[in-house]
């Protein structure tokens, strides 16, 4: 077997915000997991953000139609629905939608809050809720703020954690308690020994987010063993 077609057969497909391009479907939309998951995706990517209320939501700016989340309660943001009649998914809801596809892995993004308390503490219950769930199996969690990501690590030390902000050697995302990279594709061809020395660390690599083909494709000949894409349809045609 020749090492371009090994690669193919690990790179895994995760579809960004859910598949949501090729159908008009709202991002983050429980619509998006399930078509993502209805085409065959590895995993769907979906971000979470907590309320002034402390409740923890599926969305990925930090307003919702010019509600600041972190300023606003759950019940004042679920009057805006999203464009496909959707309420804004909790993450209870996203969570228990997910568990009817035990086939996909499901990637929780804590994004990062005004005040880093409250991205502590989005971080803290969403490990609660997966936990209560009984999803650990099937949940993977990334995050761009380095201290919620070591928390979660710390709460949950069988989890999956990847960092995505791109500024750490994977010896320096490892130490601090990471087991994966997922970072911007650029990141990866500057630095094209981190992913082999992530390999070598016992650490997975991801790369977000890749929607042409000459990018997939040289991801795919550095064994990536995972690419976050808006193009999902495209990315599993050329995996097969």
């Amino acid at each position: 077997m020749t090492l371009s077609v090994l690669a193919f057969s690990q790179t895994k497909v995760i579809a960004h915000r859910g598949a949501f391009k090729a159908q008009n479907l709202p991002e983050n939309s429980i619509a998006a997991l399930e078509e993502a998951a209805r085409i065959g995706c590895f995993a769907s990517e979906f971000d979470v953000r907590i309320t002034k209320d402390g409740e923890i939501i599926v969305h990925h700016d930090d307003d919702v139609d010019g509600l600041i989340i972190s300023e606003t309660n759950l019940k004042e943001l679920r009057k805006h629905k999203l464009p496909n009649g959707e309420k804004i998914p909790t993450l209870e809801e996203y969570l228990k939608a997910g568990k009817k596809l035990p086939q996909m892995r499901l990637v929780l993004e804590v994004k990062k809050s005004k005040q880093p308390e409250m991205t502590l503490e989005a971080a803290r219950k969403s490990v609660e809720w997966v936990k209560k769930l009984k999803l650990e199996h099937q949940v993977d969690y990334i995050t761009f703020d380095f201290e919620a990501g070591k928390l979660i690590a710390e709460l949950n030390p069988d989890a999956n954690v990847a960092y995505l902000e791109g500024d750490k050697t994977p010896e320096q995302a490892k130490t601090a308690g990471y087991n994966g990279l997922d970072y911007h594709y650029s990141v990866y061809q500057k630095n094209p020994n981190w992913i082999e020395e992530a390999h070598d660390l016992g650490m997975t690599i991801n790369a977000w987010t890749v929607n042409e083909e000459a990018d997939m494709n040289w991801l795919i000949e550095q064994e990536a063993d995972f690419i976050t894409t808006n193009e999902p349809e495209l990315l599993i045609k050329l995996l097969h």
